[in-house]
């Protein structure tokens, strides 16, 4: 998936455009309680528009006037509708790529006999067995059960390196649609036809499963409660007006009640929340629902496996350590010489740190020595020198039996330094040449670099972090501790992964976890966010409500962080709007009792040229706003981690104030550039 793309390309604009005038069906827009308003108000004011004196209440030129409320009340649909429709069209896009993904390609099918046949996709059913050659396309969602392959996702994850799967463990997982590039895999189905994780992909993408999350909805309670305050207001505005001879048209009520209520948020509202899932997609994250995103940005914990979380996963080299008697430079020398054939993670981060602490080995002198390859029965490797020198790295054990049978002595200190590696969770290969031990290489999980500082950002803002681990506790505490997380669970297993998740939920926590495994689904399903990698099993990837297709498990910081985007968003714009009702209520509402209150006048502080201008000032001003604020809703309000309070603050004092300042700027401008235009129209 494309993650650069153009914030609106020329189809989406087109397309939006179009879905801004479909959308102006009333079936449509009762979904949206507050344009629904402003769309009942625009159909009175453009039968006003033809039968001015309907009510009684218009001068000679109110004809004029209700026109342009009708057409300023219609583009505010439509804006509303457009900015609805961008957020939906980026979605559509993303799901037209998907779909081209999705072929129907013929199956070879595996029967009860052993024989073979050609069937097309969409005849598979779920546990079918179907065999995929190299070149092929895999022609549904299962697991492996029998080989192993070199598998090219790009079509789904956007990454062109090809990933390997193979039966058994946690990484047996393959998708409908991938292509196999190497060898051959026969392939269990997991999925009916139409039901497969495409299928799946492309609904949500398309926002049609879409629904509104448990803030989303309480917000949009909110903002229907404020409309019908301020409908009632009005309503009884209109008899206390002719009862103080005050002559109100119902246009001018019909102004006032759209510029109060909570336009500007109620038209992004959708947009904002689509958006969101938008962009977590666009991260290479489905979430499963918009839910699951808004649950991130109220994440209090997060589960972390130690493995490929927080470490790499492979044991690195971290330390040379040389016995008594032996000078470490000379150690660290000859452990570089032994890896020089070793091309696995542990031989190449032998060279790279023994080069970083300064060894002065000269590569080219040892270009033709002799690879001794590490099996499972010598327990060692190494490489034989042209003048018959034996140089060996490998487990104490049997470095120990190499040299004893060379005749060589044991150095006292060996036993306890490998055992202190050994508690710490570390790996030791102890190095040796010929007779004689030099000392020891010292590997271990190395943490992931810049972790400590991303899991501060968390703590800045109240996440707390948990890594889980099967190691010692003495190995657990390291590694958290160099890692900066909060706690750690070690010699975990997966029943005390929900226990800790359970834990921490029954102290009115958000939880958030990640997982691949089978014995990760069911602490996923009770995670309040579970993020399942798309390489591991169907089953994890089924508990959870967020799947990750680029299998990465750091990511989930990321995604917690785009959760948050999306709540500071929707209460920023919330904000501001309500705080730009501040200066609507001191353009029209003067304007409305001057000519009955001359007293009135002292609350025009922006100078507006006449009551007429001054209402269609605010009322354009309520709509062009939209289309400006459908960017920041489309992209989000800058993230940055810090507390609530903080947080608060800062948004009050931009968007709060902000939303004050910039309506009264904007309402006098508008003003200064149509009073000229009114007068020529006799308003």
């Amino acid at each position: 998936m494309n993650k650069r793309s153009k914030f609106v390309t020329k189809d989406i604009f087109k397309s939006s455009i179009k879905g801004a005038f479909l959308k102006l069906n009333p079936k449509y827009m009762i979904k949206n309680p507050v344009m629904f308003v402003v769309e009942i108000g625009f159909f009175i004011c453009l039968l006003l528009s033809f039968f001015p004196s309907l009510f009684n209440d218009g001068a000679s030129n109110s004809k004029v006037y209700n026109i342009l409320v009708s057409i300023i009340l219609f583009i505010t649909l439509l804006f509303a509708n457009f900015a609805e429709s961008v957020a939906e069209g980026r979605g559509k896009a993303q799901a037209e790529s998907l779909k081209k993904t999705k072929k129907d390609t013929m199956a070879r099918l595996i029967l009860d006999n052993g024989e073979e046949t050609f069937i097309s996709s969409n005849e598979l059913k779920k546990g079918d067995i179907v065999l995929v050659k190299t070149g092929e396309i895999i022609p549904n969602d299962g697991e492996i059960i029998e080989g192993i392959a070199s598998i090219d996702e790009s079509a789904i994850t956007g990454e062109s390196a090809p990933v390997t799967k193979e039966s058994g463990g946690d990484f047996c997982s393959v998708t409908g649609g991938t292509l196999v590039v190497s060898d051959w895999i026969k392939v269990k189905i997991t999925s009916e036809p139409g039901e497969s994780f495409l299928d799946k992909m492309i609904s949500l993408v398309e926002g049609a499963s879409r629904q509104k999350t448990p803030n989303e909805i309480a917000l949009n309670t909110l903002l229907v409660s404020l409309t019908i305050i301020f409908l009632i207001v009005i309503i009884t505005l209109y008899p206390i007006a002719r009862y103080a001879n005050v002559r109100i048209p119902i246009s001018t009520l019909i102004a006032l009640m759209v510029c109060l209520i909570p336009t500007t948020i109620g038209a992004l509202l959708s947009a904002i929340g689509i958006a969101g899932m938008d962009r977590v997609t666009r991260f290479n994250v489905i979430a499963m629902s918009g839910k699951a995103v808004e649950a991130c940005g109220d994440v209090d914990t997060m589960i972390l496996d130690k493995t490929g979380t927080i470490t790499f996963g492979n044991r690195l080299a971290s330390d040379f350590i040389n016995v008594d008697g032996v000078n470490k430079s000379d150690l660290i020398d000859y452990a570089l010489i032994s890896s020089l054939k070793d091309d696995t993670p542990e031989g190449k981060s032998t060279v790279e740190l023994a080069r970083k602490l300064g060894s002065k080995i000269d590569l080219e002198d040892y270009k033709d020595v002799t690879a001794v390859e590490f099996t499972a029965s010598t327990k060692m490797s190494g490489v034989n020198l042209n003048s018959g020198v034996m140089i060996r790295k490998g487990s104490g054990e049997a470095i120990i039996k190499f040299v004893k049978e060379k005749g060589g002595v044991i150095p006292n200190d060996l036993d306890s330094k490998v055992e202190d590696i050994s508690k710490l969770g570390g790996t030791p290969l102890v190095v040796c040449v010929d007779d004689i031990i030099y000392g020891i290489i010292y590997l271990k999980d190395t943490v992931k670099p810049g972790l400590r500082q991303r899991f501060e950002r968390l703590r800045k803002i109240g996440i707390r972090t948990i890594m889980c681990t099967g190691d010692n506790p003495l190995t657990a505490a390291t590694i958290a501790a160099e890692a900066g997380v909060d706690g750690y669970i070690a010699e975990c297993k997966p029943e005390d992964k929900i226990e800790a998740i359970k834990k921490e939920q029954a102290l009115g926590k958000i939880v958030a976890m990640t997982g691949d495994g089978t014995n990760d689904a069911p602490a996923l399903a009770q995670a309040d966010v579970g993020i399942a990698m798309n390489s591991g099993t169907t089953s994890a990837k089924e508990a959870a409500n967020m799947v990750d297709l680029d299998s990465d498990p750091t990511k989930i910081l990321e995604v917690i962080e785009i959760g948050k985007q999306l709540l500071i968003t929707r209460g920023s714009l919330t904000t501001f709007s309500i705080a730009n009702d501040i200066a609507k209520y001191f353009a029209i509402i003067p304007a409305i009792f001057t000519l009955a209150i001359p007293q009135m006048k002292v609350l025009n502080l922006m100078n507006l040229h006449s009551p007429s201008s001054a209402i269609l000032s605010a009322l354009i001003f309520n709509a062009i706003i939209i289309p400006f604020l459908i960017p920041l809703a489309m992209k989000g309000v800058k993230y940055e981690p810090m507390s609530a309070s903080k947080m608060l603050g800062k948004n009050m004092l931009i968007y709060g104030l902000g939303g004050i300042i910039c309506p009264f700027i904007g309402i006098k401008m508008i003003d200064i550039l149509i009073f000229p235009l009114l007068g020529l129209l006799g308003i």
